[in-house]
């Protein structure tokens, strides 16, 4: 791989990595402090709720602005926002403000995010060669997944030494990095801008996902899998009422997944392509409910650490499935909106599951949320393995193309004879 290529990647993939790194540590910090707070598991409810609105009710204006404004400047200004909430969030929790001051700040966040993911998602096959794509995706998960280990990780060993705040003012370093990066990428490749009535036509990225037989079933599968088996919302909740852990066993905890993931990136850059992805896809995010459901049953800080890992490794098979099947089906010209709106699924799973882990835990107790959520996930693998068979047969992803992302041809009537 030419020098120069590879240094593109780099930069691409460390800005996205220090963009997620800011996340979690934002994440974990604003999760463990409003819970010690409050004591009641609404207060993270609430976190996903205002997190998810601007998912919402931005996914139409977030994915026409990415298809015609420059990707990389909006990717770049974003970055730079995520930091400035760093530092907001730290001034807030310096002078313990209200615990709806953070909740605005995290409104503020989600908006930020519902431009950045499809930005920055849809930059990266503008920057690279195609046949670069899925290493890309590869290296960037395992970056991403690195700083997400490192990100909850070294938050709660702050949280045990030093004051929350000084965890939400190095966002703003990371996010000023973030933006740095992006804006020493090259200039994206030209993509023709979509006419008036295509830019007016806001419906089609929903178009395109809810007619495709293959983005549709996988994006459902993760949508569901994460809304209903998700546990990173209820951490707090599971190491200070079910493992009693202080906050460095929390920030263990955090980290897992992102540990299964690296690790599950290392060993899948040394197998062959995966013949069949779409059937693994289903594999995986089914196994995912599995160890779920054991992380809900577990009384054990050693065997819980076990199962988040394993539910990482899981999870990272994927999230590269699926960017990489968007970033080749999906055509340049409407690839912001139809971005947009992945983001929303993704933000509903992520934000959403927050919300609905946070009140189910409320209700039921945190046990049998996390036990239900992990049978409900494995139920929705059997829904869509039964109704989008197309997945299952799907070819290897580096056979796929944007023939692949269209409906079938519905087969003609033949005319009558005379």
């Amino acid at each position: 791989m030419p020098d120069e290529l590879l240094g593109r990647i780099v930069r691409l993939v460390g800005a996205r990595a220090l963009q997620t790194f800011g996340r979690q540590i934002i994440a974990t910090t604003v999760g463990w402090e409003l819970y010690r707070r409050t004591g009641t598991e609404l207060a993270i409810a609430a976190v996903g709720v205002v997190q998810v609105l601007p998912v919402i009710a931005l996914f139409v204006p977030a994915g026409a602005l990415v298809d015609t404004v420059d990707r990389r400047l909006l990717a770049t200004v974003t970055a730079l926002l995520t930091g400035a909430v760093g530092l907001g969030l730290a001034v807030v929790s310096a002078i313990a403000a209200p615990w709806w001051v953070y909740l605005v700040l995290l409104l503020l966040q989600g908006g930020v995010n519902a431009i950045h993911a499809p930005a920055s998602t849809t930059l990266i096959p503008l920057v690279l060669p195609r046949e670069e794509l899925t290493r890309a995706n590869r290296i960037g998960s395992s970056l991403q997944e690195l700083a997400a280990i490192l990100g909850p990780f070294l938050a709660g060993v702050a949280i045990s030494v030093v004051d929350y705040a000084w965890n939400y003012a190095f966002v703003a370093v990371s996010g000023a990095a973030a933006g740095i990066l992006f804006r020493s990428l090259p200039k994206p490749r030209f993509v023709e801008a979509p006419s008036a009535q295509a830019r007016k036509d806001w419906r089609v990225g929903l178009r395109y996902i809810f007619r495709s037989p293959l983005l549709l079933p996988a994006l459902t599968l993760d949508m569901f899998a994460v809304l209903f088996a998700g546990v990173t919302a209820l951490l707090p909740v599971i190491a200070t009422d079910i493992l009693h852990a202080d906050a460095l066993g929390y920030g263990v905890l955090a980290a897992s997944q992102s540990v299964g993931a690296v690790m599950m990136a290392i060993i899948a850059g040394r197998l062959p392509a995966w013949k069949r992805p779409g059937r693994l896809l289903l594999i995986v995010v089914a196994l995912f409910g599995l160890a779920t459901i054991g992380v809900g049953l577990s009384r054990s800080l050693p065997l819980t650490v076990g199962l988040l890992v394993a539910c990482g490794a899981l999870d990272n098979i994927s999230v590269v499935i699926r960017l990489t099947l968007e970033q080749l089906v999906v055509p340049d010209e409407i690839r912001g909106r139809v971005s947009s709106v992945h983001y929303v699924f993704i933000g509903m799973s992520n934000q959403l599951g927050q919300a609905e882990s946070g009140a189910a835990a409320w209700l039921v107790g945190p046990v049998a949320a996390i036990v239900g959520g992990g049978v409900l996930s494995i139920l929705v693998v059997a829904v869509v393995a039964l109704k989008w068979r197309a997945l299952a047969a799907m070819p290897p992803l580096a056979h796929l193309t944007p023939e692949h992302g269209q409906p079938a041809a519905q087969p003609q009537p033949q005319p009558r004879a005379a």
